[in-house]
């Protein structure tokens, strides 16, 4: 018989591994923002930062406010734990873990460019930019001097040059070995990574294993397309990593009620070392790209909250904000909260606040503190409440009382 685990159990196993319930440190430093970065095993990237950069934002969810120049020292350099890599989206990844994307950089070398064919047409450009970087070192794509980099067309108006440097750093062929204003800084692998990290060779099927195990630490219950969309791997090759892991133990397979089509329980697998809370304390805004929220229909599986971002929606269609943040209430997400950091006039700026139908009284109560650290992580002096939501009124209330 298979085990049954009830949706609530689900919840808390999920919020557990993602590292939702413990206490949060006074001062967290760079071992707890590490603890937190290699928890998850991937911090996706993003370029808005009308509040802040994505991949700040999970540590601040886990730990509260934070020093991300410890995040910064992790990610960027030499010395830095992690790398850049097209893992789940454009992410950062422990460094580690480079050998295990062989199969992603080969497969992307294997259909060639598919912007416009132009790299596959024009090799000696990519072998050009391999010297230029070998002669003079990690370099931006606007650093480099070559007729072709002129910027043009589509593609957010790259040049050739850029184009070309995106679809290497794909293969494999240059990494990112830090940003500089957002922007790519590229390198040749063996002057960014370890010798012992760029001469491994798993096979592909013991790479697919290893990342579909660390997937299913860092979600602690998950179904077969939930452990797909960590590594956006299609789900014919997560299947045999799955029976392996479960012949293995690491993966014990059960059944969620609710979670089948239908509202028929459906088949998920529980990682032999997940925590199974009996309760769940926590609060937190999320990032749009947390590992909680961002495959969406597992977020309504575990939360029955519907989520979707609406930063390519015209402003006229958009229900709850450009840059809404899930509001996490020990087990529920509660509500959502569309914020931007004004930093020139120093104001954190509440454009909208709403809460679920379910949402508990004490919602804005839970919610102002996350704002007032939220403002202070940010270097902001005051918090303003455009008054758009049906929470709005309570955080109000909520402010003024404080």
């Amino acid at each position: 018989m298979v085990d049954q685990i009830s949706p609530a159990l689900a919840r808390r196993i999920a919020l557990a591994a993602q590292g939702f319930g413990g206490p949060r440190p006074s001062a967290p430093g760079l071992r707890q923002v590490r603890g937190v970065a290699e928890r998850l095993g991937v911090l996706q990237i993003d370029s808005v930062n009308v509040f802040e950069r994505s991949h700040y934002l999970p540590a601040l969810s886990r730990l509260g406010p934070y020093d991300r120049a410890h995040l910064d020292r992790l990610a960027y350099g030499r010395r830095g734990r992690f790398v850049e890599y097209w893992a789940h989206q454009a992410a950062f990844v422990p460094r580690e873990l480079w050998p295990l994307f062989g199969f992603r950089r080969a497969g992307y070398l294997a259909k060639g460019s598919d912007w416009g064919g132009y790299v596959s047409d024009n090799r000696p450009l990519s072998e050009w930019l391999v010297d230029e970087l070998r002669a003079n070192g990690p370099m931006r794509a606007s650093e480099i001097e070559h007729d072709a980099n002129e910027r043009r067309g589509p593609w957010w108006g790259w040049s050739d040059v850029k184009r070309t440097l995106e679809w290497m750093f794909r293969t494999g062929e240059v990494v990112c070995v830090e940003r500089v204003r957002f922007e790519r800084v590229y390198a040749l692998p063996e002057q960014a990574l370890p010798r012992e990290l760029l001469d491994a060779s798993p096979s592909e099927e013991d790479q697919v294993r290893e990342l579909v195990g660390l997937a299913a630490s860092a979600l602690g219950i998950a179904t077969e397309a939930d452990l797909a969309d960590y590594w956006r791997m299609l789900r014919s090759q997560v299947k045999p990593a799955i029976r392996d892991l479960e012949e293995a133990g690491v993966l014990l397979p059960v059944e969620v009620p609710g979670w089948g089509s239908n509202g028929k329980p459906g088949r998920a697998w529980l990682h032999a070392d997940a925590r199974r809370p009996r309760r769940m304390e926590a609060a937190a805004l999320l990032s749009p790209f947390d590992p909680v929220v961002w495959f969406r229909p597992r977020t309504e599986r575990l939360f029955d909250f519907h989520y979707r971002i609406e930063i390519y929606t015209p402003e006229p269609d958009r229900v709850f904000g450009y840059y809404s943040l899930p509001l996490l209430v020990d087990e529920a997400i509660v509500g959502r909260v569309d914020l931007k950091a004004d930093r020139k006039a120093g104001v954190l700026r509440v454009q909208s606040a709403w809460a679920e139908a379910d949402a508990p009284e004490d919602t804005a109560a839970r919610l102002v503190p996350l704002l007032r650290d939220a403002a202070a992580w940010q270097g902001l002096d005051d918090i303003a409440l455009a008054g758009r939501g049906t929470l709005s009124p309570a955080v109000a209330s909520e402010l003024a009382r404080a």
